[in-house]
């Protein structure tokens, strides 16, 4: 009974100590507002009636995506529809440049495409590899 009681008076000393607490202390955690701010652009000054937080970022990222929003993930997942379904034309054609061991003439296509593939990978590589502006 006794551990009791001193645990009710210790929660009633921290209400106390919560009660005890300066009124615009509690007031200024509504009124805070948090700007990025980039380069050099100056950050807006507080006034009685609200504080402002800025948080500097570099020029460079003051049209990026922010952070959250940006693509990450495989190239698998990243590649655009578009390049999805060019291989899609392909499918199931036979014959002549084709690349396929069905039909006459099918293996003649693939050299062409392994070179078309060769292109495309270094096409992209160096995208990759380019920094950004």
């Amino acid at each position: 009974m006794s551990r009791l009681l001193i645990s009710a008076a210790a929660g009633a000393a921290a209400a106390a100590a919560f009660a005890a607490l300066p009124a615009p202390a509690l007031a200024q955690q509504g009124n805070i507002a948090e700007i990025v701010v980039y380069g050099n652009d100056p950050c807006p000054r507080s006034t009685d009636d609200q504080v402002v937080v800025c948080a500097r970022r570099p020029e460079a990222e003051r049209y990026r995506l922010p952070p959250k929003l940006r693509p990450s993930g495989t190239r698998q997942q990243t590649e655009a529809w578009a390049n999805k379904a060019h291989v899609l034309e392909t499918v199931g054609s036979t014959g002549i440049n084709s690349c396929s061991p069905v039909g006459p003439g099918g293996f003649t296509g693939c050299e062409l495409q392994v070179i078309n593939e060769a292109r495309q990978q270094r096409r992209q590589s160096a995208e990759d590899n380019k920094p950004p502006e």
